[in-house]
């Protein structure tokens, strides 16, 4: 191989490695059953006869956008995929927090899993090849529902666990290996920022809803999840192909100069 073929192939190299290499870890890890503790949330309140209606309601926003994409976006399947995902999370998650079981939460976390996949085919596609991006784009929403697959029938989260923290590693070294075809990666970055915030104000369910017994850490992580969704709908309405927009500024630049010089 030559040494410009090597350099072309290193992120579809590095990215491999770091798959292997993740789900090779996995069977290092134990089996990781579901804490039942998990559902019971700090903020149990029953309004207008739904119950813990807070968590319930804090899912609209997740509907609205996902309705929004999937109505400015419909010709690419994995962009697709991702607003389905959205905005299915609003009724798997609603439908998950009206009555939180094991079995509800697997429909919680269904579209969800559709949704980190798509995502890190989208950016492979973005980033690395478009065919390659294209292609695996199915196999990874069928490890995805494997994942959850393997949850219901072994009570063991460690796949699903990689399905959802292996983007959170891979996007950041592809972004990091590989310049972006398209503008707007900052709202990646934001999009990441509310996503971690989101998971801290999970964590802190109890401790949040205690400080002012307002809202809980679990609602505001959804709305906070919804703020990263949003920056997500806003990367893909704003992106431009790089090459393009540095031919629209140069001859914007040229423009300007032709006029000073008159």
């Amino acid at each position: 191989m030559t040494p410009g073929r090597a350099q072309r192939h290193r992120p579809t190299l590095v990215l491999l490695g770091l798959m292997v290499v993740s789900l090779a870890g996995l069977l290092l890890v134990p089996p990781i059953p579901q804490d039942q503790t998990y559902h019971h949330f700090a903020d149990q309140r029953t309004l207008l006869g739904v119950p813990n209606f807070w968590n319930v309601v804090s899912n609209l926003p997740f509907i609205a956008v996902g309705a929004v994409g999937l109505w400015q976006f419909h010709r690419d399947p994995a962009i697709v995929v991702i607003f389905l995902g959205i905005f299915l999370t609003g009724f798997g998650s609603s439908y998950y927090h009206w009555n939180p079981t094991d079995g509800t939460l697997f429909w919680d976390r269904l579209p969800m899993t559709l949704c980190f996949m798509a995502i890190l085919a989208v950016m492979i596609e973005e980033r690395v090849s478009a065919r390659a991006g294209a292609v695996l784009l199915w196999p990874l929403l069928a490890v995805g529902v494997l994942s959850l697959l393997l949850w219901r029938w072994t009570d063991d989260l460690r796949l699903y666990a990689w399905v959802q923290f292996f983007p959170c590693l891979a996007l950041p070294v592809l972004f990091l290996l590989v310049p972006p075809k398209y503008t707007g990666t900052s709202y990646w970055i934001i999009a990441a920022g509310f996503y971690a915030l989101a998971k801290l104000l999970e964590l802190y369910d109890r401790a949040v809803h205690s400080a002012g017994a307002i809202l809980s850490g679990h609602t505001l992580k959804h709305l906070a999840a919804a703020a990263a969704c949003f920056a997500v709908l806003r990367y893909f309405q704003t992106r431009r192909p790089i090459a393009a927009e540095m031919s629209r500024q140069a001859l914007g630049e040229h423009k300007t100069w032709e006029n000073n010089s008159r």
